[in-house]
């Protein structure tokens, strides 16, 4: 894949031909309806007028790295996904991740015409921050997991397997990015975010930006300790209210495993075991969010995830019966509504990154914390 033609300019110092290459003459409007471009070249839209983006100019890549499956998405400027693809493995490891990265950006290269595969701006990549963690949570007792991403940099690996610019960040911290950018947060610049994937994980967005913390962990709800009544200490969220507890009630039941990522989940024979897995992990997270609320004050939290719709809005259900029984003097509940991006928002999130990086006039909104 040819790299793409690097700039000694930012694009504040773009010339007017410059410009008026990468700009044409009609509006561009989200193709998959969730909002309009935030960041559009704010100086090439001043001076021309009704002009904005050619879409089809500049690409991303997005990649997000799960331990069980990866997706790779590649957008255009708009944010439109122009190619998806999904890949599986019984779990993570460097070396099957690459080869399957190697695959796509093949894939892509032939998907491209070559007249735009130079306007590949880089790619970005959503995976765990401790891929080689919980490993007894997910059942693997001995496994050796935690050596295979020891010893590598996965970063260096693809820019040198690509040439293009790569750029990590923390996957529910990307699907925060999305929903940030192309969804809820272009009318609320301060929520709460969650996103159910095999563990329950979040993100924290302040004024408009989204704030990762000197360890790249803030809005990590996964994390956060809750009590329950069957227990002797506090155990974490993810412990509770993560995808990997309710496939794991399906397997028990010997159900699909895979229907707590589908709309199966809400109906029988799958149901009575979800609405089992609802009433436990919703009051945890209540309690979360409760806590969260103490400290930060925020009046929105906004939840998504790799499931159902209908799963979401039950799980939210519940939980408002939970946050209403709670003692709220003194501050005031969070507002809760379905996050508008679903199973792609890692990748999407992640694919944001080098557009941001290249493009943006804010260039600092999230890029200045990104690991």
């Amino acid at each position: 894949m040819t790299p793409p033609k690097q700039s000694s300019l930012q694009p504040s110092q773009l010339s007017t031909d410059q410009e008026a290459e990468l700009l044409r003459t009609r509006d561009i409007s989200w193709a998959n309806k969730v909002g309009t471009p935030s960041w559009k070249l704010a100086r090439g839209m001043a001076k021309l007028g009704r002009l904005s983006l050619n879409p089809s100019d500049s690409h991303a890549i997005g990649i997000e790295i799960g331990r069980h499956s990866m997706l790779v998405l590649l957008i255009d400027f708009t944010g439109f996904i122009c190619g998806r693809w999904h890949y599986t493995y019984e779990f993570a490891q460097p070396h099957i991740v690459l080869e399957h990265i190697a695959t796509t950006l093949k894939l892509i290269a032939t998907h491209l015409p070559e007249k735009h595969s130079n306007g590949l701006q880089g790619i970005g990549i959503a995976m765990p921050l401790n891929m080689d963690g919980w490993q007894q949570l997910l059942g693997r007792h001995n496994s050796d997991a935690h050596q295979y991403w020891v010893d590598i940099n996965l970063a260096d690996e693809i820019q040198q397997q690509t040439g293009l610019p790569v750029q990590v960040i923390k996957d529910t911290s990307a699907a925060c990015i999305a929903e940030l950018v192309l969804g809820h947060g272009q009318e609320h610049g301060d929520f709460f975010y969650l996103f159910f994937d095999t563990f329950i994980g979040g993100g924290l967005v302040i004024n408009q930006h989204l704030h990762l913390g000197l360890h790249g962990n803030a809005g990590a709800f996964g994390s956060f300790p809750v009590k329950m009544s069957n227990a002797e200490k506090p155990i974490q969220l993810l412990d509770i209210a993560s995808l990997h507890q309710l496939e794991q009630r399906y397997i028990d039941a010997q159900l699909d495993p895979q229907a707590a990522h589908d709309q199966r989940s809400m109906q029988m024979p799958f149901l009575s075991h979800t609405q089992a897995w609802i009433n436990e992990a919703a009051p945890a997270i209540a309690q979360a969010l409760l806590h969260a609320t103490w400290l930060l004050d925020l009046g929105i939290g906004i939840i998504d995830g790799c499931c159902a719709r209908t799963l979401q809005g039950a799980v939210i259900d519940v939980i408002n019966q939970h946050l209403q029984q709670s003692n709220w003097e003194g501050i005031m509940p969070p507002r809760l509504m379905l996050g508008s991006i679903g199973e792609d928002a890692c990748a999407l999130g992640s694919a944001l990154l080098p557009l941001y990086a290249n493009y943006a006039p804010e260039r600092d909104l999230f890029l200045k914390s990104v690991i």
